[in-house]
């Protein structure tokens, strides 16, 4: 399918990506928004950043971060084969399909597996199913690492706000999309 859908910033910038069908990307604005909130001190870009776009999509995010990071390890998942073609597609286009690990599964199924070693994480489920989101961010919040930023995206009318485990940074809405930026903190004791 085509879009409008483009990479925003860094190296890549101004490439298109193919939309799986059915897809509800986040749009171009709210992206840059998004990236210009995580560079504005909340993510180093000169460090490693260990990425992990959990619910892929088109991949958009992880790819962002490949165009703008150069040192970005990124791995996207999706549970969906049409989008996981898509993803793997766009990698190639911009050929780049070495340097992202891509794994069709269900987020929560490798939760465990990536979530204690990414410091970026993007979750972006189907705003149909908000409680998918609070269940995954609830899950995580025990085993990602202390500082690590979740940009939880979800819709605005039907939204949720998790407190345990997580500091709230920014919290901003885009037309449908409603933002969380989210940080790890550490595990209270009683």
């Amino acid at each position: 399918m085509n879009s409008h859908l483009q990479i925003i910033s860094g190296k890549y910038r101004g490439r298109k990506l193919v939309l799986p069908t059915g897809a509800r990307p986040t749009q171009n604005r709210a992206r840059i928004a998004l990236f210009n909130m995580l560079e504005s001190g909340i993510i180093d870009p000169n460090t490693t950043i260990n990425v992990w776009d959990t619910f892929g999509g088109s991949g958009a995010f992880g790819i962002e971060c490949l165009s703008r990071y150069d040192i970005a390890n990124v791995v996207i998942t999706d549970v969906s084969a049409v989008s996981m073609k898509t993803i793997r597609k766009n990698l190639e286009l911009l050929s780049i399909d070495n340097t992202a690990r891509t794994e069709i599964c269900d987020a929560f199924s490798v939760i465990s597996k990536y979530g204690p070693v990414s410091n970026l994480i993007f979750l972006d489920p189907p705003y149909a199913d908000a409680a998918l989101g609070e269940q995954f961010v609830k899950k995580l919040g025990k085993i990602a690492p202390n500082n690590a930023i979740l940009i939880w995206e979800q819709d605005g009318v039907n939204f949720t706000t998790p407190c345990q485990n997580w500091k709230i940074l920014r919290d901003k809405k885009y037309g449908r999309a409603r933002f969380l930026i989210l940080q790890k903190i550490s595990e209270q004791k009683p």
